[in-house]
């Protein structure tokens, strides 16, 4: 397998209830999962392709709870990096060169059979984790905004932390409330309105998370 390896951000949101039944290994609140995903690189590489700035997103949808596969995803690479860089990203992103269950990549390519055309389009982000308070645009495709969870009570900004000492995604991640608006590409997103959103850094190689 080609050797890499990624450090950066990523902002999801799922059309699940905050906390998203998948991070508790339970049934999604409606029964599907919608979501929308975009990764900020701040350090990466795949064998000797650096992978330093690249920016990358994807939509996922599946027809019932991720494990039970059939799953539709298009991903989408910012236009700015090169035909290189593209290639490592699709492969990565796919579940290439990764041990077996080792990442959510590995896990959403085989849980995703129905792959639709890889899009190359600008991306801009502006994340504040700490805050959780964020904002994607991916082209003409999608948009997520997300905003820290209300409390129930006062309305102030509600913090909770999801930690995952062996998951396969991330160690830590900040709960948002998020909502995505998409405007092209092959899927719409139609549940995904002040839903869970998480902020996460990400440090993952072909053999998982690096803790």
């Amino acid at each position: 397998m080609t050797e890499w390896s990624i450090e950066g951000e990523e902002l999801v949101n799922c059309n699940c209830n905050y906390g998203c039944p998948c991070q508790f290994g339970v049934l999604p609140t409606d029964g599907i999962c919608e979501a929308a995903i975009v990764y900020d690189i701040i350090k990466g590489h795949y064998g000797d392709v650096s992978l330093d700035g690249v920016r990358a997103a994807a939509v996922y949808k599946w027809p019932g709870p991720i494990h039970e596969g059939n799953g539709h995803v298009q991903l989408i690479v910012d236009e700015k990096a090169d035909e290189n860089q593209r290639a490592a990203i699709q492969a990565i992103l796919n579940g290439e060169d990764t041990d077996e269950m080792a990442t959510v990549w590995f896990v959403y390519g085989k849980m995703s059979p129905n792959k639709h055309e890889t899009l190359y389009k600008p991306i801009s982000m502006n994340l504040n984790t700490e805050d959780r308070i964020g904002s994607a645009q991916v082209g003409d495709v999608f948009e997520i905004a997300a905003k820290p969870i209300p409390n129930i009570v006062s309305g102030a900004p509600h913090r909770i932390r999801i930690n995952l000492p062996h998951g396969f995604e991330f160690s830590q991640a900040e709960a948002a409330s998020g909502s995505t608006e998409t405007t092209g590409g092959d899927m719409s997103l139609t549940r995904n309105r002040d839903t869970h959103a998480h902020f996460a850094s990400l440090h993952m190689t072909g053999s998982g998370v690096v803790r």
